[in-house]
């Protein structure tokens, strides 16, 4: 089985210690959440490695100070923009039947490019993913605009059924919507998250017909109205 987990959000500019804050805190909420993919065993903290342009992957430790000497030898790449970002891939020693690829692009103040974390998952058939938990995850760690989780069949359905175009906000299995596209839903059966945004999770995923009805609803209603462009906020 296959997932995709992503936020995406407009210009932020932030310093390397603060993203090392931010993707340190989301690697432990991963570990802490699928404790049985980690291929050390539960409780055991995962060992992630470095995924580079150019040489070898590289171990990496999750903790902060790790993850700050990683995003500071990404900015001294030749081809580092401070205004596009720094850019991080990192996949995880998993257990057997298991996959986690994690790539984040953030701290930069693009105006036609989106910030981004998108994990990509693959699980044993029979595993239970905890969808809503996971898209929590990364809203509580990087405060997104908006985000989703999805897979293959989702993606498809939206482009066929519903003029989905990628790069636009969409809806998924569970959707998460920053606190001024939640403010544009009318009172339904969504979670108010902390930061006052707002998560819609289909009780049963498979229904791909349920998640064009949802993301058609909420375009109707302007929540998943692209931020415009040039942008000149990380949210809308």
């Amino acid at each position: 089985m296959r997932r995709v987990v992503r936020g995406f959000w407009g210009p932020r500019e932030e310093s390397p210690e603060s993203l090392a804050r931010r993707w340190s805190a989301t690697l432990d909420r991963f570990a802490r959440l699928l404790p049985e993919a980690g291929g050390a065993g539960a409780d055991v903290e995962w060992t992630w490695r470095h995924i580079t342009a150019s040489g070898p992957a590289a171990t990496l430790r999750p903790d902060e100070a790790s993850l700050l000497d990683a995003l500071r030898a990404a900015r001294a790449a030749d081809d580092w923009s401070a205004m596009t970002g720094t850019s991080l891939r990192l996949v995880a020693d998993s257990a057997p039947g298991w996959a986690v690829e994690i790539s984040g692009l953030a701290g930069g103040t693009p105006e036609f490019l989106l910030q981004s974390l998108v994990v990509l998952l693959t699980s044993p058939d029979d595993a239970r993913l905890p969808d809503a938990e996971l898209l929590t995850a990364v809203a509580a760690s990087w405060q997104p605009d908006f985000g989703d989780v999805s897979d293959r069949a989702v993606t498809a359905a939206l482009k066929r059924e519903a003029g989905f175009r990628i790069g636009t906000p969409c809806a998924g299995w569970v959707t998460y919507l920053s606190p001024g596209r939640a403010a544009r839903v009318p009172d339904g059966p969504a979670t108010q998250l902390a930061d006052g945004g707002a998560l819609l999770n289909l009780p049963a995923p498979g229904d791909t017909a349920a998640v064009v009805r949802v993301h058609l609803a909420l375009k109707e209603t302007g929540a998943l109205e692209p931020l415009p462009r040039p942008m000149n906020r990380p949210t809308l």
